[in-house]
């Protein structure tokens, strides 16, 4: 597409906050443009293809999918749900463990989680890392997950904003792949790709938007773009914004990633189910045997160590997950096993890492990333959404919201923002 010479709203980014903002003013008597560096939709929601399947490169998993405002959006598009609980709910196989061990970690986990909900609930800030009870011997385990869900330690997350992260224990996938709906989801949506925005002019009246492509003037801007381009300047304001750049560089992005391989002999393993390795660091990884039946294993690394092995390369992952999986299921892991690919968000340009987490101190700076600006910048993406940060639900409704202000600023009625959905509406 060619870029135009003015439009009355830019959208920097069509990942899912990106795309559901445009969805959202589809409808609307504005002239639209959505502006993406790469040369795909999606962003962080990225599905390849491997013989026929659909394997997630970043999200994979429809959280709080009993609320969750894609799962309608599924079938619809022509894809599947499926609702086949994840295995971290019950970690029915593990090699290395004994089913008191996993009962203990368990508790321990819980207490955990306990203490932050009561350090919270008092308005106590810390790293979370401070409610780790001394000389546990999960701690290490917990930290690894951690890593999981936060794409950091815990010495690095919020109490407060760990806490404040909503999630109903429904978990649901999409059989074809989580990008791969929201590329679906994305199609109707005119996109001008490889057309990185490197500057944004607020000096007149007129917002003036530097690109790779050529200069585009808008009257109001939607911004997805994940915090480290914004801590980086990679987007530069002028003039700048340096309490913008402070909260992004407060609230950054994690890694997480993910080491994609084939198994021979499948069978010898449950359907959906999960090992982690080692319990005695953080430095570990966690294991998804027969994701969806199929004769693959899903490993997953988070933290200091993804980002160690990230710079690695692909064959760093490999050999970590055959010498991990070798130490839990035998020497013939190492034959059985084969490397399909590996993720590297953090050494992406336009993401440099996974998802976000507020560092200790600065849970209330989601908040900030989230006012708008002039009442013509508006802010949007997975790093706002102070519920649901880290999701991709989470980033469609913050885009949707983005687009009810700039409708608003723009003199146009939003109309009411989306109701809450439950499971039993789809019944």
């Amino acid at each position: 597409m060619t870029l135009p010479a003015s439009v009355d709203l830019a959208i920097i980014g069509a990942g899912a906050a990106g795309l559901a903002a445009a969805r959202a003013l589809s409808n609307q008597p504005l002239t639209v443009a959505v502006l993406e560096a790469r040369d795909r939709v999606g962003g962080r929601a990225w599905t390849v293809r491997f013989e026929g399947e659909g394997l997630d490169m970043g999200c994979g998993w429809l959280h709080s999918a009993d609320e969750n405002p894609l799962v309608p959006m599924v079938e619809p598009a022509g894809l599947t749900i499926d609702r086949t609980p994840p295995p971290w709910q019950s970690q029915a196989f593990n090699h290395e463990t004994t089913d008191a061990e996993i009962a203990d970690f368990r508790a321990a986990y819980d207490a955990f989680d306990e203490r932050i909900a009561e350090a919270a609930a008092r308005g106590h800030e810390a790293p979370a890392s401070t409610l780790l009870e001394p000389g546990n011997r999960w701690n290490g385990r917990i930290d690894a997950i951690s890593g999981a869900l936060n794409g950091a330690r815990f010495a690095e997350v919020s109490i407060l904003d760990y806490d404040a992260y909503r999630d109903t224990g429904v978990n649901y996938r999409v059989r074809e792949g989580y990008g791969r709906l929201i590329e679906t989801l994305g199609r109707p949506v005119p996109v001008i790709t490889d057309c990185p925005v490197r500057r944004i002019d607020r000096s007149g009246p007129v917002l003036k938007l530097t690109t790779d492509r050529g200069v585009i003037e808008a009257r109001a801007v939607i911004v997805t773009v994940p915090t480290d381009l914004i801590a980086r300047e990679t987007l530069k304001f002028d003039p700048p914004l340096p309490a913008l750049v402070e909260a992004a560089n407060y609230v950054p992005l994690g890694l997480a990633s993910k080491m994609h391989m084939t198994v021979t002999g499948a069978r010898d393993f449950p359907e959906n189910s999960q090992l982690w390795g080692r319990t005695d660091t953080s430095d570990t990884g966690g294991y998804h045997l027969r994701p969806f039946g199929r004769s693959m294993i899903e490993g997953y690394y988070g933290g200091d160590l993804a980002r160690g092995l990230e710079a690695e390369g692909q064959a760093g992952f490999f050999a970590f997950a055959v010498d991990e999986l070798v130490h839990l299921l035998g020497s013939d892991m190492r034959r059985r096993l084969a490397p399909i690919t590996a993720t590297m968000w953090g050494a992406d340009p336009w993401s440099h890492g996974a998802y976000s987490h507020a560092m200790p101190g600065h849970a209330g700076d989601r908040k900030i990333l989230k006012t708008p600006i002039e009442n013509r910048i508006f802010l949007a993406g997975e790093a706002t959404a102070e519920a649901f940060y880290g999701t991709t639900h989470g980033a469609w409704m913050e885009g949707e919201r983005a687009a009810r202000e700039a409708m608003s600023a723009l003199g146009l009625d939003p109309g009411p923002a989306p109701a809450p959905r439950s499971e039993d509406e789809d019944a």
